[in-house]
């Protein structure tokens, strides 16, 4: 039978292992601002500032500098998200050996790019970790190289765990809990192993995706649990199936699981980077999004909580989703579906009501519509808010006023695809003109449009989504008979906003202008 390393077996690896050849011992720093939000002390652990970005080279370069010469000799192989394989190829590098590195196909390209830069052969192959773990240990056997496993593997674990010696070092004062994202296990155990040796009325909480939760289903079932899939917003943590000795450890260990889901770790991102200016990758904003979830539920206040930034490979395109996806996962902006009649002045009724719903000014963050029916018109809205929960009551004061409203700021349809699809050709958008207009980010902004604008005219198409700038780009739709030219022109003079007009454009042609209408109308 296997024999199990024993906590203080840990304790003496981690005190005596060997990281800072290639790792420094990165910042322990508050996060000011949220702390100041949460009424807590909250310190990040800044191991995305490590030289692959990311805590995983500490794992990687101990487990190799305890290999003999003749196996390194040989070569190394790993399966990797990306950071592990970073890590594997750094200390592979410095080592003077091979490193092959298998990766899934689904790894962002800048952490491939990354591993390839240092060296390392990549092979890609399977949807996730566990798929990429099965293929590199077909290799590993075919070419006799030795396997350093990213997680379940002693000295892996024990390298993992100078993260802990490092925070118990640097903060001398209370320490409430550490906060610590889950993937395959590595990272936790070592945490867990030191902390608990060390300081064991300090609480471990392990912190994985909602839709990527091994670790805690597997603690709950008392044995290991394969997922049959894996979310891949997160793909740091992205495994299927945790391992043997990390599930010991972790089991025996860590004090409790949180889970949470992809809007709070785009939020969480938001966080960090607000306090550091630094943009972490989500396995990197799991701890801190837990911590949020952690301070609502129990109303703490004066406590001291460590969040560990693990990584911060992120593909610089994927800001766009995370951006998109932060307002909605703290709660600062709510959306709607809101059905008004198709008549002259619905439109600003339904504008003068959101600037009078209870709690104060709201900005208008998106506003989509499109004509398509002759009695009432369904409009897509999105509001800022100002505490959590609002959603509810903000729907239900529209239905109170006439507009019937449907919540959909936890529709996981309307927030990914819907509020990106409304729209098409309209046979009841006849005089139509399009034009792209630049209003000041301020409001009644909207307001000065809806009012200045000549009450025989109507709106047939808008769009318009916040930016995060001084303005709002907006697209309009505004059914012009010809006869009013004039007055069309005189009318955006005196608004005198930035616009183009786009009614010629082949784009709108193709994708919103019926065929009933024939060619574009004036340009």
């Amino acid at each position: 039978m296997k024999k199990h390393l024993q906590p203080q077996d840990y304790l003496k690896k981690i005190l005596t292992a060997r990281v800072y050849d290639v790792a420094v011992e990165s910042p322990l720093e508050p996060a000011r601002n949220l702390s100041r939000r949460l009424h807590n002390k909250v310190l990040l652990k800044r191991e995305d500032q490590q030289p692959v970005f990311s805590f995983k080279l500490r794992g990687a370069y101990n487990k190799m500098a305890h290999l003999p010469p003749e196996q390194l000799q040989r070569g190394v192989i790993c399966a990797s998200a990306g950071n592990h394989a970073q890590g594997v190829a750094l200390a592979a590098h410095r080592m003077g050996t091979r490193a092959v590195i298998v990766m899934p196909v689904t790894t962002p390209q800048v952490k491939i790019e990354a591993v390839k830069a240092l060296g390392g052969e990549v092979v890609l192959h399977g949807d996730s970790y566990s798929d990429a773990y099965t293929h590199a240990s077909a290799l590993c056997e075919r070419e006799q190289l030795t396997f350093v496993h990213p997680f379940d593997d002693p000295d892996v674990i024990a390298g993992q765990g100078t993260i802990a010696m490092e925070i118990l070092r640097q903060h001398q004062g209370p320490l409430d809990a550490v906060f610590v994202a889950i993937g395959g296990g590595g990272l936790i155990s070592g945490v867990a192993s030191y902390i608990k040796a060390v300081r064991p009325e300090v609480k471990v909480i392990g912190v994985q995706m909602s839709d990527s939760d091994a670790m805690a289903q597997s603690v709950a079932a008392n044995k290991r649990v394969t997922l049959g899939d894996v979310g891949l917003f997160s793909d740091g943590t992205a495994v299927k199936l945790v391992g043997e000795e990390t599930f010991r450890l972790t089991r025996e260990l860590v004090d409790e699981y949180m889970l949470v889901d992809t809007d709070a770790v785009c939020a969480a991102i938001k966080d960090v980077f607000v306090d550091t200016r630094s943009i972490v990758e989500p396995a990197g904003a799991l701890a801190v999004a837990a911590i949020k979830q952690y301070v609502a539920a129990r109303k703490t206040r004066g406590e001291t909580y460590a969040a560990i930034l693990c990584g911060a490979n992120m593909n610089f395109d994927r800001l766009r989703f995370v951006a998109e996806r932060a307002e909605v996962g703290e709660e600062r902006e709510a959306l709607f579906a809101v059905t008004i009649p198709e008549e002259r002045g619905a439109f600003r009724r339904l504008i003068e009501l959101i600037g009078t719903l209870p709690g104060g000014p709201r900005n208008v963050t998106e506003f989509n519509y499109r004509i398509s029916d002759a009695q009432q018109a369904h409009v897509f809205v999105g509001l800022t808010t100002h505490n959590k929960g609002e959603s509810p009551r903000i729907a239900a004061n529209f239905t109170r006023h006439g507009f019937q409203s449907v919540d959909l700021t936890h529709d996981e349809l309307a927030k990914e695809h819907i509020r990106h699809m409304v729209g098409g050709p309209s046979p009841l958008a006849q005089d139509e003109r399009l034009l792209r207009f630049v209003f000041p980010e301020r409001p009644g902004a909207l307001l000065k449009f809806l009012s200045t604008m000549h009450p025989t005219w109507n709106i047939s198409l808008f769009h318009y989504r916040n930016q995060g700038a001084d303005y709002g780009r907006t697209l309009v739709g505004l059914q012009v008979p010809k006869a009013d030219e004039r007055a069309f022109q005189a009318f955006l003079a005196d608004l005198g906003y930035p616009y183009v007009e786009e009614t010629a454009n082949p784009v709108y042609q193709l994708f919103l202008r019926s065929a009933a209408h024939g060619g574009p109308a004036a340009g």
